[in-house]
C-alpha cells in the first residue's frame, strides 16, 4: 500500500515534471495499491487547475469519479493523529494535508508513501517506517 501527498500525485500528473516518470512508473505498477487521503483533494484539484488546465483537471475529476484512485476518506482519529504529529514536529510547521498523510499512512500500515517534500516526510519518525517513494524505490 502506497499512501500518496500532493506533489507526487501532481507530478504522476504533470508529464512536464522531472520526477513524472519514476512515478508513473511506480503508479503503473500496482495502480490498486496507491491511496490518496482525502486531504489532498483540494490541493491536487488546485494545483492541476493552475498549472496544467482545464483538459488535465477534467481528466483529474474524471479519473477520480471513474475509481482510478482508491480515496481514503478517513476517521476522526486521523485528525487526533495528525494533530499529535504536528505538535511533535511543530518546528517542521508541518501542515494538515501532510500530518493527515502521515496519519494514514501509521493507521493504514502503509508500506510506502509517495513524496517528493523529502524536507518534512523524512524528518518525521513515522510508525511502521514506510519508505519514500520514489527516493527509496
Amino acid at each position: 500500500m502506497i499512501v500518496v501527498d500532493t506533489g507526487a500525485m501532481v507530478a504522476l500528473l504533470d508529464a512536464s515534471e522531472d520526477h513524472h516518470t519514476a512515478l508513473k512508473d511506480l503508479f503503473e505498477e500496482s495502480p490498486d495499491s496507491w491511496i490518496l487521503p482525502w486531504a489532498i483533494l483540494p490541493e491536487v484539484d488546485y494545483l492541476v487547475t493552475t498549472h496544467l488546465g482545464l483538459k488535465a483537471h477534467e481528466t483529474f475529476l474524471a479519473d477520480l469519479a471513474d475509481g482510478a484512485f482508491t480515496v481514503e476518506w478517513g476517521r476522526d482519529e486521523d485528525l487526533v493523529a495528525a494533530r499529535r504529529i504536528h505538535t511533535r514536529y511543530r518546528s517542521l510547521r508541518l501542515g494538515l494535508v501532510d500530518a493527515v498523510v502521515i496519519a494514514t499512512a501509521e493507521r493504514l500500515a502503509a508500506d510506502a508513501i509517495a513524496t517528493l517534500d523529502l524536507r518534512h516526510f523524512s524528518a518525521v519518525a513515522i510508525k511502521g517506517n514506510p519508505r519514500l517513494l520514489p527516493r527509496d524505490r
